[in-house]
């Protein structure tokens, strides 16, 4: 199918990256997103050798890795701090490193730049009203009173997605864990050249973002579904890694922000029946939300964009291009969803531990194949 009138919903990291894919063949995309400052919180995010090739594949290469840190390892740490492996990356991309942290709005913006180069109209603070498939079009109702015809539909619009209760009102409700993550950017010692990934009951990662920046995450247990308030969270941050190694405690020390820490409850979603209905079709953590585990969300969102804007390109009708978009993209999103709850059900004591350094070496190969 070629020249078709799109619309995505959500202007996230998946929703921008199909937006690029599919401007990219041609067809005409609008994006919209109910944030009306289209803002991304301040922290950091992990993205591997896999979206290093996806980010290649989009033309995206060079300014994405000119607003993040490159580097070439995974360094897994017993709970007491002494190293255990040094895990290489395999390099996907020949002359870039394997993987990098990045600041979640740097990313943001590398992805808007391109996406408004790229001629996507947005709309902002505006949301779908009502979605009508027609069968040879879907009718769109807008927040701002606006009423449009597209040719297809996509709901890039995340875990709480709309979309998908609209459409699927039978799917799996996003199911917490039992865990949440916190997040905080620190200065980045000069020594901190790979992730490190510490195994234990409390998950810590130290990741770099660049040459004087990196962020920690820590996994914690969390079982009433805790919601602490914004006053004295960097002192509760603080508080879930006192049991830490000697050198993350003394970089904890450094929290000391309220505003600059992230709490997030973690929670999981799997379609395991079709990702679409007629022309509307579903990516990213909309249809296989994961935890953090393994670092993998952003990039199964990411090649998602890809893989649908390549079966659009190949079939002739929507319902051949979305089954073969599934098709290709379950078993890989699914692995991803369930090893990193599997982490996740090891730190709560819920199944036996997971080795990180075992995990990590199995991910890398399963991402390391073609999407």
């Amino acid at each position: 199918m070629r020249n078709l009138n799109i619309l995505v919903i959500g202007g996230g990291i998946g929703g921008l990256t199909a937006a690029i894919a599919l401007r990219r063949d041609g067809h005409a995309v609008t994006v919209i997103e109910q944030n009306p400052n289209w803002s991304v919180y301040g922290v950091g995010i992990i993205q591997q050798s896999n979206v290093i090739r996806a980010m290649s594949d989009l033309g995206l290469i060079d300014s994405y890795l000119g607003a993040a840190y490159g580097f070439d390892f995974v360094e897994i740490f017993t709970p007491t701090g002494v190293k255990v492996a040094r895990v290489p990356s395999p390099n996907l991309v020949e002359g870039y490193p394997a993987n990098v942290g990045i600041a979640r709005p740097a990313l943001h913006k590398v992805l808007v730049d391109r996406v408004l180069a790229d001629g996507v109209e947005v709309k902002l603070g505006v949301t779908a009203r009502q979605i009508d498939d027609l069968g040879d079009r879907v009718r769109v109702t807008l927040s701002d009173d606006g009423v449009q015809d597209f040719d297809i539909v996509v709901g890039a619009d995340g875990v709480y997605s709309q979309t998908r209760a609209t459409f699927f009102p039978d799917a799996p409700l996003p199911a917490y864990t039992g865990q949440a993550v916190w997040r905080y950017n620190l200065p980045r010692p000069a020594d901190l050249d790979a992730l490190q990934a510490y195994n234990g009951p409390i998950g810590i990662g130290l990741v770099p973002m660049s040459a004087d920046q990196m962020y920690i995450f820590v996994t914690t247990p969390e079982p009433g579904n805790t919601r602490y308030a914004r006053d004295g969270l960097a002192a509760r941050m603080r508080d879930k890694l006192e049991n830490a190694p000697p050198a993350v405690r003394a970089l904890a020390a450094g929290i000391t922000d309220d505003q600059g820490v992230v709490y997030r409850p973690l929670e999981t979603v799997i379609m395991e029946g079709p990702w679409h209905k007629g022309r509307v079709v579903m990516l990213g953590d909309a249809i296989h939300a994961t935890t953090p585990h393994l670092g993998q969300g952003a990039g199964m969102a990411i090649e998602d964009s890809i893989v649908l804007a390549e079966e659009l390109s190949r079939h002739d009708t929507p319902d051949a291009a979305f089954t073969a978009y599934r098709e290709r993209r379950y078993d890989r999103c699914a692995y991803i969803v369930q090893s990193s709850l599997a982490i996740c059900r090891g730190q709560l004591g819920l199944s036996e531990p997971v080795d990180n350094a075992v995990a990590t070496r199995e991910m890398f190969a399963a991402v390391s194949q073609p999407i």
